[in-house]
Formats: C-alpha cells, sequence, structure tokens
C-alpha cells in the first residue's frame, strides 16, 4: 500500500495510506459544514485537494496565472523578535527590515508595526511612530501600511480601566461585565480613531487590523465602529480587516452592530460586517486542531474560506500562519505543508491574496 509523507496539526511528519488522508479531507469538510453552515467541497475539489496533499514534491506552487497578491502581518517583529514571537532575532531597524522584505524577498505590501503590537500602546508614542512612517515612506515603493492589533482585552483590569467580564461572570455579575464589554467596545473605537487617522496623515497608504476580535464579540464590535470611523475620516484610505480565530467568542453574548449579534458568526458572516464598516480587503482566519492532519485541518479550512470568498463583495487575503488556514501549530512551519495550504486556498478556495 503506497505511503505519502504528510503532517499532523503540531507539524509532526507521518506517512498515510490513501484511504486515511481522503478519510480525513472527507471529515474534515464535515466538521465545517456541521459548524459554520457552510456548503460542502464538490467530488472534483476533494479530488483536487488530495492531489495537492499526496504530492511527492517537498514544494508545491500554483499554476503559471494563478499568483496572488501577499500581505503581512507584524511589521518588521518577524526579522526582529525573537523565536517566541516567531522572529528570527535578527537586529535591524525599521526601515531596513521593510526594505529588506520589498527588495529582497518581494514583499507586495508591507507595514510599520510597534514592538507592542496593539492600538493601545501605540497611542502614547503616535508620535514617533508618525515620524517613522514618514522617514520609510521616503525610501520604500511598495505600498506600505501601519498594522496594529485592536487587543480589546488591554482595556479590562489589570491593564485597563473597565472590570474583567471572566471575573465578573465568575462573581455572578453578569449586567456588570456586559456594561465593561460595551464600554471597551467604545473605548477601543475612539483609539482606533486617534491613532488610525494620524498615521494615515503621516503618509501611510493603509492600516492593518490584525487578530480582530482576539478578546470576543466587543473587541469585533469596537473594531468595526473604529474602522467606519477612519473610512469616514480617510475615505481613500485602505483598511484590512485580518481576524483572530473562526469563531467570534460571545465574552459579551448579545452586542450588536449595524442591528445584528456579532457572536458566534463565522468567516461567511463576519465579512458582511467588515465590508459595511468600510473595510477594504477581509482576512479570514480558520484554526488549526494539533492533534489532526494536516488533510482534516486544510480541507476544513478550505470549506470555511471558500463560502467566504463567495459571500464576499471584498478581496479576501487569507490568514495564513502557524496555526491558521489548515498551517500546523508550530514555531517554524515546514515549508512543505505551508505551500500545499497556499496553493489549496488559491486554486480551491479562490482566495484573492494571502
Amino acid at each position: 500500500m503506497t505511503q505519502f509523507y504528510t503532517r499532523m496539526g503540531d507539524g509532526k511528519r507521518v506517512t498515510m495510506a490513501k484511504k486515511e488522508i481522503m478519510c480525513d479531507i472527507e471529515d474534515g469538510i464535515a466538521d465545517a459544514v456541521d459548524m459554520g453552515g457552510v456548503p460542502a467541497l464538490s467530488q472534483n475539489e476533494i479530488d483536487m485537494l488530495f492531489e495537492i496533499i499526496s504530492n511527492k514534491n517537498r514544494i508545491v506552487g500554483v499554476e503559471p496565472g494563478n499568483e496572488v497578491v501577499l500581505s503581512y502581518d507584524i511589521g518588521q517583529l518577524d526579522f526582529t523578535g525573537d523565536n517566541g514571537n516567531s522572529g528570527n532575532g535578527v537586529d535591524v531597524g525599521r526601515l531596513e527590515s521593510a526594505l529588506l522584505h520589498e527588495r529582497a524577498l518581494g514583499a507586495d505590501t508591507f507595514e510599520l508595526a510597534h514592538a507592542d503590537y496593539s492600538i493601545k500602546p501605540v497611542k502614547p508614542v503616535i508620535a514617533n511612530e508618525m515620524q517613522t512612517m514618514e522617514e520609510i515612506q521616503n525610501e520604500i515603493v511598495a505600498p506600505f501600511f501601519y498594522g496594529a492589533m485592536p487587543n480589546g482585552g488591554l482595556y479590562y483590569a489589570p491593564d485597563g480601566p473597565y472590570g474583567n467580564p471572566a471575573d465578573l461572570m465568575r462573581e455572578f455579575k453578569i449586567e456588570e461585565a456586559m456594561t465593561a464589554a460595551e464600554l471597551t467596545a467604545n473605548h477601543l473605537a475612539k483609539d482606533i480613531e486617534y491613532v488610525a487617522t494620524r498615521m494615515v496623515t503621516a503618509g501611510a497608504d493603509g492600516f492593518n487590523f490584525d487578530t480582530t476580535a482576539s478578546a470576543g464579540d466587543a473587541d469585533f464590535v469596537g473594531t468595526l465602529k473604529g474602522v467606519a470611523a477612519l473610512r469616514r475620516e480617510c475615505p481613500n484610505t485602505y483598511i484590512m480587516v485580518g481576524m483572530a480565530g473562526e469563531s467570534v467568542m460571545g465574552i459579551h453574548g448579545s452586542i450588536e452592530y449595524e442591528g445584528k449579534i456579532v457572536a458566534g458568526t463565522y468567516p461567511h458572516q463576519q465579512v458582511v460586517f467588515a465590508q459595511k464598516a468600510g473595510a477594504n480587503v477581509f482576512g479570514p482566519v480558520v484554526n488549526t486542531n494539533t492533534s489532526k492532519s494536516l488533510a482534516w485541518n486544510l480541507a476544513r479550512s478550505v470549506t470555511f474560506v471558500k463560502e467566504c470568498v463567495k459571500v464576499a463583495k471584498i478581496p479576501c487575503h487569507v490568514n495564513m500562519g502557524m496555526g491558521v488556514g489548515g498551517i500546523p501549530m508550530c514555531e517554524t512551519a515546514p515549508l512543505d505543508a505551508v505551500t500545499r495550504c497556499n496553493k489549496a486556498m488559491v486554486e480551491i478556495a479562490k482566495v484573492d491574496g494571502i
């Protein structure tokens, strides 16, 4: 029986027979259909996915003409950060990192990022960030954005001014927990407006809201309100909204945007909120299960993202990195898994970018 080299969701190298791979593909699809209420992949798409996974070459690529735009998050931190932050520990400045991505790595876009990659810590040093943005814009040619996580969790105690909903709910203070979440959403929206409009004034070609809704549904609503404010004040700026997970956690549970509850929404529903708020591009996320195979995770991810692309009226740049998009959850994602996941997203899910 022919065995194919493949991966588990934690990056472990394993061998699987065709029957095992096909079974995991079908199970992954079924899980996405059950959880998200999205259509299953066709038999032809399942066969394409098997061919991609079972390809005997270490690295695979898309067919000529199927190339897509690459956008990046976390900016220079992928060079300068240590491996605890998925970085390489290379001591270079932010200007040098931007130019290396443009001129050596062929990045289609890039972004400036603060070492503490969140909206709240950027606010006190906004003048410094604006100056750095202006300096790099004088050197770089590729579209150069500013990026930060909304990170609503920083507004809860002990780091922020509002009570922590998790602590309050443990004390059965449900109303207080919901109020804290609502106050955080409004505070986050104001901070996003403050930071983003100033970075655009300093020359940023756009703004990347990375890991949106990491702190749940109030985080998502606060981000959407901030995006809407940025769109009103800077109508021509390019806005990217990338998610933190496949489903928005219901920390508040009933908080709404434009009259609809956001908790529990999946990529094909999240994108509707993002485009209403004024986003130009949406980054869907599907989380990797480390105990399942690459086949299971990738099939599940492609099923979710294909429906998101179908519903979207704006481009979708799927988030592909450690622990998302079918890619194994390990610090240095193996190229064999990364390229297979990327190819499947482009040629089966039909994403506009990665």
